[in-house]
């Protein structure tokens, strides 16, 4: 930029060049039309003032003669002269910004119940389903969160640990089934038990399990209750998620293809007991639109933190167009000492 060669180049001049800058002083700008005008406005009061023409030209030359037109070209040196000035001190620049982030993220496990009342179609279209698109958009929603996944009937399985690789976690979730576990019933307490043995080792300023099940503990042996204080004693922090309707819901058809009716019972009371001990929350889902808002609040309540450090380097690219106004001022001096100047004068 300091080098000499660089200023003298008509890429300073390019429309699209001089759109590409920032200006500190952009008002300035409009000295550009404004010049002309003083000129112009100049021109025409010496000319209602119809001042002597001074010659220095035989009396018998032409006016139309092509040549007396040469006496503008020393004032278009000034007018360049004044533009380039006027260029440079609206300070032309540039400005790259780099911005680094660093996120402390967020242990996440979520606890899915997969028990054969998840079959239940109060939810569209079941509540197995519906949960697990819900824990897909959640999963997506994060951003440099460790999450894993432990899904639970009669017994608990961990189907991941906690990890960042998003792909892997949607694909796993959207291939969760009924038929994964052959133990029966809702074993809660070993469902939380489990997923704290995977998060124990965690180093996370802030772990959360999100733990969505429709029934009461009924399976395993693990005390939830227990489960939940050593939850507390490791920091983490459990959200319930109780899913259902209580009273008659749909399941399934009968033979000739009507909906047939169940009665749903869904103790909250275990899952209650488990927010409140970890300090986090239980929420009711009633239905699809619920559960998503659910996790939407669970998001907005358990936010990574984002250090963010902005830096930014500006380059000031007057000078070229100051040199290129010292030079036309330069050769406006030039030609005013010439034949120019002298030529037809006013």
């Amino acid at each position: 930029m300091n080098d000499l060669s660089s200023y003298i180049s008509w890429n300073w001049f390019l429309p699209e060049t001089l759109q590409s800058f920032e200006w500190e002083n952009f008002f300035l700008l409009h000295l550009i039309w404004a010049i002309p005008l003083f000129f112009l406005l100049r021109k025409f009061i010496k000319f209602l003032k119809k001042p002597v023409l001074e010659l220095s030209l035989p009396k018998k030359a032409s006016q139309k003669n092509f040549w007396t037109y040469l006496r503008l070209i020393p004032s278009l040196f000034f007018l360049f002269a004044l533009w380039m000035v006027v260029i440079a001190l609206a300070r032309p620049q540039r400005t790259n910004e780099k911005v680094e982030q660093y996120t402390e993220g967020i242990d996440i496990m979520l606890v899915l119940d997969i028990s054969e009342s998840m079959d239940l179609q109060d939810f569209s279209p079941n509540r197995l389903e519906a949960a697990k698109e819900t824990a897909i958009d959640f999963i997506n929603g994060r951003i440099a969160d460790r999450i894993g996944m432990v899904i639970f009937s009669g017994e608990a399985f961990s189907l991941a640990p906690l990890t960042t690789d998003y792909e892997l976690l949607t694909d796993l979730v959207g291939s969760i089934t009924f038929n994964m576990m052959d133990a029966k019933g809702t074993a809660i307490g070993s469902a939380v038990s489990t997923g704290i043995n995977r998060m124990r080792e965690s180093e996370a300023k802030s772990k959360v399990m999100v733990l969505l099940s429709d029934g009461d503990n009924n399976a395993g042996n693990v005390d939830p209750v227990f489960a939940a204080q050593l939850a507390e004693a490791m920091d983490i922090k459990i959200y319930t998620i109780a899913v259902g309707k209580d009273g008659m819901v749909p399941y399934g058809t009968d033979f000739f293809g009507r909906p047939q009716m169940i009665e749903s019972y869904l103790n909250e009371e275990t899952l209650r007991n488990i927010a409140r001990i970890t300090e986090g929350e239980f929420f009711r889902a009633s239905d699809d639109g619920a559960l998503e808002t659910i996790f939407t609040k669970i998001d907005e309540l358990e936010k990574a933190e984002i250090i963010e450090s902005r830096y930014k380097e500006t380059m000031d690219y007057y000078r070229p167009y100051l040199f290129w106004g010292i030079l036309f001022f330069f050769v406006w001096m030039l030609l005013k000492s010439t034949f120019f100047n002298n030529f037809l004068l006013d």
